[in-house]
């Protein structure tokens, strides 16, 4: 046979025929899953909450079928979930308290310790991924143990994020929400959202050169979010402000950080296409992504030393210290670095197909909250700070989409774009909660 019959046949072949057990049984169980959390919550949910679990239910069962490591990853965070419910539910009534005083819950399930997990891991596996890039040979043993952290940490985050969720509602069932509403939260969201993102592509371009970049920026990520747990005693939960009170964050908000999560990826990838580029460039003017990258990581100690105190202080000049040494370890690696990349079309195609996917939820992320902002403050657009930044991001990626697809935007001009557009993000992601106030100052530092 040859090989164009071969590929009509795949072509024609049912979609459900293309099934296979595991694929049903995982179907199974997030159906009945769904079904139950309906019978038994229920009464609970107003008739758009409801519509929300529903919907939900084919979603992820298309998404584990999309890509089938997340059936494994799914069930097995549901699992571990559904045991740190049971360790608080132990002795009949659930209490917080027992956070403290279970083995269990202390030092692994409990939402706190899940986190504090999931940031080690991400820190382990950026360096496991970098040892890799700069190991003997290949280096495929160290990229690989550093992937496979990286899916353990995803996986701890999710885990942090569904008990934070069962945790709120010990507090108080006026208390309860889905852990979305504040900075810390939705730091945790970037880290496991990005980095999830990053393993697809990884998978489906069969390279693991480009962890070691992408990990940088969630390990910048987990650097401030342990810095506000321990200088802002960030991690306690705390009941939502009146306007947040509203099933639109559940959709607005996951939304939105898909957008801030591949856009970051895209302008990491970016700068892994420059370093390429630039490898044999001995002029040190030459070498502007490299002092792009110092600036942008150096960015946090400088803004945040003094916030802390002199406790915050000592622990952005750790951080400062060690982003001066990845830099350095960079510039001087570069053409190591450079020979372990891909190609340029592969790195290419990854920032074109990260931003792509951004720019479609961060469309609807946008839409949904003014619907939401017109249900909340009577008006669809307020020309507050967050909107009006929000409407530059929009922008400056919609701009690089039509480049790219009218005018066949490619290569130094389209990365320069990507990794820009990171500074622009950025601020609206973050610098606006910390200049400037309005209606979305719910994230305060």
């Amino acid at each position: 046979m040859n090989t164009a019959t071969t590929t009509t046949i795949s072509l024609n072949e049912g979609f459900f025929s293309r099934r296979n057990w595991f694929d049903w049984v995982f179907a199974a169980i997030v159906a009945a899953g769904g079904l139950y959390a309906l019978q038994r919550y229920g009464s609970y949910m107003d008739v758009y909450e409801k519509g929300i679990l529903l919907a939900a239910i084919p979603c992820t069962i298309w998404l584990g079928w999309f890509w089938r490591p997340l059936r494994v990853l799914m069930l097995v965070v549901v699992a571990l979930a559904l045991v740190a419910i049971g360790l608080y539910q132990q002795d009949g009534a659930g209490s917080l308290a027992r956070a403290e005083s279970v083995f269990g819950l202390k030092y692994f399930l409990s939402s706190q310790s899940a986190i504090l997990w999931m940031s080690m891991l991400f820190f382990m596996s950026t360096a496991f991924y970098w040892m890799g890039m700069f190991a003997r040979g290949e280096g495929h043993t160290m990229s690989l143990i550093g992937s496979r952290i990286a899916w353990v940490a995803v996986g701890m985050a999710l885990i942090g994020t569904l008990v934070r969720w069962y945790e709120s509602y010990l507090i108080g069932s006026d208390v309860g929400h889905i852990p979305v509403s504040n900075l810390y939260e939705v730091f945790v969201m970037f880290c496991w959202m990005t980095a999830a993102f990053y393993l697809y592509y990884e998978q489906q371009y069969g390279t693991r050169a480009l962890g070691g970049f992408v990990m940088l920026v969630v390990s910048a990520a987990v650097g401030f979010l342990l810095w506000y747990t321990v200088v802002r005693e960030a991690h306690e939960i705390q009941p939502l402000v009146p306007a947040l009170k509203s099933w639109w964050m559940k959709l607005h908000v996951p939304a939105n950080f898909i957008g801030y999560g591949t856009f970051a990826l895209a302008a990491m990838v970016a700068f892994a296409y420059l370093i390429k580029q630039q490898a044999s460039e001995t002029r040190w003017y030459k070498l502007a992504p490299l002092w792009l990258l110092g600036v942008v990581l150096c960015f946090e100690p400088v803004v945040f030393r003094q916030a802390g105190g002199e406790a915050g202080s000592s622990y952005w000049m750790v951080y400062f210290g060690v982003s001066a040494l990845i830099v350095a370890g960079i510039l001087f690696g570069r053409k190591r670095i450079a020979a372990r990349l891909p190609s340029f079309e592969i790195l290419d195609d990854v920032m074109y197909k990260s931003i792509a996917v951004g720019f479609a939820f961060f469309t609807i992320a946008t839409v949904l909250g003014a619907l939401w902002a017109a249900e909340a403050w009577g008006g669809y657009w307020s020309w507050d700070p967050k909107e009006t930044w929000a409407l530059i991001v929009w922008l400056n990626y919609a701009a690089w989409l039509h480049m790219r697809l009218m005018k066949g935007l490619r290569g130094t001009v389209s990365a320069w774009w990507a990794l820009v557009g990171l500074v622009v993000t950025t601020f609206a992601f973050l610098g606006v909660n910390m200049f400037l106030s309005g209606l979305h100052s719910y994230g305060t530092l």
